[in-house]
């Protein structure tokens, strides 16, 4: 059972890890959330495809890859683009990336799930694509775009917006002129993380 202080323990030690050096590439570190997420991944199936960005570690943890190596990916500097085929976790470094790639996941579940010959129909009928964003690509296009798409086609498709209103290091109601409001079946929650945006602290901005 993974609790609160399962997630911070485990930041902690990529936080110290990354400052002694044995981490050369970026990592991006979460804070303050960790009982939302615990909350939301409880509805989160273990055969669910779940999709994330950069700032990933406790959605990964939460999905069930192991701590051990998650941690080890981190240290071969694949933070930014963890993995997994079971269970199906998959990330991207890019703002935005992921969102297509979800969307397309969603749409080939739902054509498997309007299959009735198909040989997992009812297990099928159960699963759902997870796809986790910030309030900065919540404000970009290929979020409304694929957000119309899905709902249009009935994709089991849901967006989680994870706002700590933030773009890089600019607040996200600068960068884009103020935010719009957001559908109401988008989960959507606050936080203020301890850590800077763009990493661990004792960072040179890249």
């Amino acid at each position: 059972m993974i609790d609160k202080q399962f997630l911070i323990d485990f930041e902690t030690e990529v936080k110290e890890r990354y400052e002694a050096g044995e981490i050369s590439a970026p990592v991006h570190l979460s804070s303050n959330n960790e009982e939302q997420l615990i909350k939301i991944f409880e509805d989160v199936n273990e055969d669910d495809w779940v999709f994330s960005s950069w700032r990933n570690h406790y959605h990964a943890l939460l999905h069930g890859i192991p701590r051990d190596i998650l941690m080890d990916l981190i240290v071969r500097g694949k933070s930014m683009s963890v993995y997994s085929k079971e269970p199906k976790f998959y990330s991207s470094a890019i703002v935005g990336g992921i969102i297509p790639i979800a969307l397309g996941t969603a749409k080939a579940l739902k054509m498997k799930q309007d299959d009735t010959l198909n040989k997992n129909y009812y297990r099928d009928n159960k699963r759902k694509v997870w796809c986790f964003i910030g309030d900065m690509t919540f404000e970009s296009g290929i979020f409304y775009e694929s957000y119309k798409y899905a709902k249009n086609f009935d994709l089991p498709l849901q967006f989680v917006v994870e706002d700590n209103n933030l773009s890089t290091n600019t607040p996200v109601d600068e960068t884009w002129g103020g935010k719009r409001d957001r559908p109401s079946d988008v989960i959507y929650y606050q936080y203020k993380s301890d850590y800077p945006h763009h990493g661990t602290g004792n960072w040179v901005l890249f």
